[in-house]
């Protein structure tokens, strides 16, 4: 039996594609052909192809909305598990809020205000999902996952299913330790305050009008590139280098907002590996900053 009728036997045939583009599930819409792309819908299933790649060896990268990650032209070799069509029912409980990792921040910040709970004002905009922003404590605007975020569901490597506080993941910015412990993130909970719901939307209609007004959205990024190094700005040490509207194939230092590298014209996932190199070693050079990529690479480059 091959690995494809192996791994439908285990989750149904709806939810394995074989040679799936991963232009399709990542923001920057590039990136080459996932082997395997599975979508567990389930614990028990999630448990059961957990076991079976562990036991075969199998290569595995688990996705969220893939908004913070580059793909490699060559694809990946292995199991994609999107966790996209994982879970079930949001629970709004008093001031809380638990939700499944494959929901997006979007999803998060809306049922928060339709039930008038702030605190997570910050987080609308922010194109991930919510087991992404566990993942790297997602923030902007001054907020972060680590100041709502009460408790989480995962899974280990071995399929065991725990429960823990926030303070046992090590947040710090943009940093859990999900990834060095080999957890998956299936559900959070999120311990926010009762607000005026007018209120809430106004603010998050405010740092959403500061997002459009600032950060280049009309175009495939993944977001802000590079990390915040310590007393700087990066966008701000990119545009002193010279390089607002830098470009390489069809990638871009975007002319909007110098933090964020665009796919401005069918850019390769090469293109955005380069540029990202090229802009490192300029700033640098010239600054002597070490700047630390905030998305994910995938694959061979």
């Amino acid at each position: 039996m091959s690995l494809t009728e192996q791994l439908k036997n285990i989750l149904g045939d709806d939810c394995v594609k074989v040679n799936e583009p991963m232009s399709k599930h990542t923001s920057f819409k590039v990136g080459g052909a996932a082997e395997i792309f599975a979508e567990p819908k389930d614990e028990e299933t999630l448990q059961r192809l957990l076991s079976f790649i562990n036991k075969e060896q199998i290569d595995h990268y688990i996705l969220g909305k893939g908004s913070n990650m580059l793909v490699s032209d060559k694809g990946y070799k292995g199991v994609i598990i999107s966790m996209l069509k994982f879970g079930k029912d949001s629970i709004v409980e008093n001031e809380s809020i638990t939700i499944s990792a494959g929901r997006s921040l979007k999803e998060l910040t809306e049922l928060a205000c339709e039930n008038s709970l702030s605190g997570l004002e910050f987080a609308y905009g922010i194109p991930g999902s919510v087991g992404g922003a566990v993942f790297m404590n997602a923030g902007a605007y001054d907020g972060e996952v680590k100041q709502v975020l009460e408790k989480v569901k995962v899974m280990d490597k071995d399929g065991n299913i725990l429960s823990l506080c926030a303070s046992e993941l090590d947040l710090s910015y943009r940093h859990s330790n999900v990834e060095e412990k080999g957890y998956i993130v299936l559900e959070a909970k999120f311990n926010l305050k009762k607000g005026d719901i007018s209120d809430i939307r106004a603010k998050m209609q405010e740092l959403m009008s500061r997002r459009i007004d600032k950060q280049p959205l009309n175009f495939p990024s993944a977001g802000s590139t590079f990390k915040r190094p310590e007393g700087h700005f990066a966008g701000k040490l990119i545009d002193d280098a010279g390089l607002r509207g830098y470009a390489i194939g069809g990638a871009q230092v975007s002319d909007k907002h110098c933090g964020f590298i665009i796919n401005a014209d069918k850019a390769s996932a090469n293109d955005i590996y380069t540029l990202i190199g090229y802009v490192k070693q300029n700033v640098k050079d010239k600054f002597g900053v070490e700047l630390e990529p905030e998305l994910r690479v995938l694959g061979e480059f």
